[in-house]
This record gives structure tokens, sequence and C-alpha cells, in this order.
């Protein structure tokens, strides 16, 4: 339940194989001066035990970055503060942009993508997150996205 996209909205093509830029699925560095991690933007099913997911880029200062790069692979990372960033993916179908929303990336056990926890504003991806979506909800995104008005990768 969820859907994802394969870079931040900022990666262009033309950055693929220059030794100053990395795509992987996880990472992603631009001109050696624009970093980010793929994470999840959780948000409870009501009335279940389900979560949907929104699997999105967030940028991280250089140091942040490094620093969890450096611990990426090493057991009990999940113990390392929280990392702030800044949401770099657009979800087509939130109004106003997703662009740029404020973030914490939540470290996670080795094998697990970060949890991204949006600041809690009156934004309403912040506000779903918070509150949680119904089940229709989840297939009006869902339809969303099937038709183009959103990113599935």
């Amino acid at each position: 339940m969820g859907y994802s996209t394969t870079a931040p909205d900022v990666w262009d093509e033309s950055f693929e194989g220059r030794p100053d830029s990395l795509l992987s699925s996880d990472q992603c560095v631009i001109n050696a001066e624009h970093y980010f991690v793929r994470g999840l933007i959780e948000i409870p099913v009501i009335g279940s035990d389900e979560v949907f997911s929104w699997g999105v880029w967030v940028s991280l200062s250089r140091d942040n970055f490094s620093r969890a790069a450096d611990m990426w692979n090493t057991p009990g990372r999940e113990a390392e503060k929280p990392y702030f960033g800044w949401l770099t993916t657009e979800l087509p179908i939130y109004s106003p942009s997703t662009i740029n929303l404020k973030t914490n990336a939540h470290t996670r056990p080795v094998g697990q993508r970060p949890y991204i926890e949006l600041e809690p504003t009156n934004h309403p991806l912040a506000v779903e997150q918070r509150t949680g979506i119904t089940l229709d909800r989840v297939r009006q995104i869902a339809e969303a996205v099937l038709h183009g008005n959103g990113e599935n990768g």
C-alpha cells in the first residue's frame, strides 16, 4: 500500500555517470553539493492495521548525509538522532506543493528505509500523516496515481 519515486525531483539524467553525482535506490548526490536520502512518509489507515507509504526523497546537509552514509550498514543505527531535511519529491495530488516541506528523517534498523516525519503544519500531507486516512482516500490516491496525477516507481 504505497507509491514511490525513483529519484529526487531535482535529479536529471544528465547527472548520470558524472564523478560528482550518484543515484542509487537509497541515496543521491548531485554535483557533490546536494545530498538526498530516500525514506517513507507513513500514514495510518483508519480502522485497520495497515499503513499507506509514500516513498520520497529528502535533502540533507552534507554533514548529516555523511553521518547517515557512515552509519548505513551499522547495527544499532536506529539510535541516531533524526536528520533535518527538506522534502524534494512533488506529490501532485496535494496542493499546495509538497516540495520543500520541512522533515525529520528517522533512521531505522539496517535494511529499512528511514521514516520521514513531516513538520506538523496544516499542509494536507502533514495533516494526513498525523490523523490518518480512510480506505476511500487510499482508493482516491491509487486512482490519481494510476491516471498520471502522481508517480509510481
